[in-house]
């Protein structure tokens, strides 16, 4: 009865509350490292956003030992900048990411399309003055008029240079003498130069005046259209390029240039399967000035 008594007087245990703690310690998911490599930027990605060259010409420079991070030769594509990181291609530092600058110059006449030349010439550089470095985007000759794009968005320029792409370019291009029938059909067809054949898009005469010819190509090769038509007997006394991608020159006075709008530098991107983000633009309010969309 005793033992009965004892079972019976013993303390019952306090029961825990199941309520969970919240461990002040506990990491948050991804933890530090996450964020840490969120913010790291992969070299030729620095390199481009910098306005020096594009991705593809970065990495040419990485693997023949331009490149140095704080102080040390970098020859591993995969390698990543860290923020404060001392960046140099060629002994020249790089800075931080620029904002991309696009511009569209109506280029004249007796202008070099270069950022700058030994000999003394004028280069398009000087109608388009610029704090950020910029540079144009292909060539065109000395005497050869037109649409120009100068901008520091490296992944673009390349783009846009580069074959696969097939950017539209039209010109306006005057001859020497009226052109055969026979010979628009070759230029359609295609004609032979020594760097290979060489196809219009498209090419049509002036019914008015066979000497004006319109011809849109999706090549850039050096000197391409003045070659066509010298391939044929033709003599180019005048080369205007009215349209390149979605440019064109309307509205811009020879020897004036203007910024691209953000639907002009959207629809390049998109026509180039460039993926860029960006910031959700705000709604403009009645009291912004703009044009009236009708």
């Amino acid at each position: 009865m005793n033992n009965k008594g004892k079972r019976t007087s013993a303390r019952r245990p306090k029961t825990q509350s199941r309520r969970p703690r919240r461990s002040s310690a506990a990491p948050t998911r991804g933890g530090g490292r996450q964020s840490e490599t969120t913010a790291l930027v992969r070299i030729n990605k620095f390199i481009a956003d910098a306005g020096l060259t594009s991705r593809r010409k970065a990495d040419d420079l990485i693997k023949g030992g331009a490149v140095k991070v704080n102080g040390k030769p970098v020859i591993d594509l995969a390698t990543r900048v860290h923020p404060g990181d001392h960046v140099t291609v060629n002994g020249d530092p790089v800075g931080e990411a620029q904002r991309f600058q696009y511009y569209l110059l109506n280029k004249p006449k007796d202008y070099i399309t270069t950022t700058s030349d030994e000999k003394g010439r004028r280069t398009v550089m000087e109608l388009v003055p610029s704090q950020t470095r910029i540079y144009p985007v292909g060539r065109l000759d000395r005497n050869t008029t037109g649409v120009l794009l100068l901008t520091n968005d490296g992944d673009m320029a390349h783009k846009l240079m580069h074959p696969s792409s097939k950017v539209m370019r039209e010109y306006r291009v005057g001859i020497d003498k009226p052109i055969e029938p026979k010979h628009m059909a070759m230029l359609m067809k295609g004609v032979e130069l020594e760097d290979g054949v060489a196809k219009a898009v498209v090419a049509m005469a002036n019914p008015q005046d066979p000497c004006d010819v319109v011809l849109s190509i999706t090549e850039g090769r050096n000197r391409e259209v003045r070659r066509m038509f010298e391939s044929l007997g033709y003599f180019v006394k005048k080369l205007d390029r009215r349209i390149f991608a979605n440019l064109t020159t309307r509205g811009l006075r020879r020897g004036d240039h203007r910024s691209l709008t953000k639907d002009e530098v959207r629809e390049l991107e998109q026509a180039l399967g460039l993926q860029r983000t960006r910031e959700r633009p705000t709604k403009p309010t009645r009291q912004s000035k703009g044009r009236k969309k009708r």
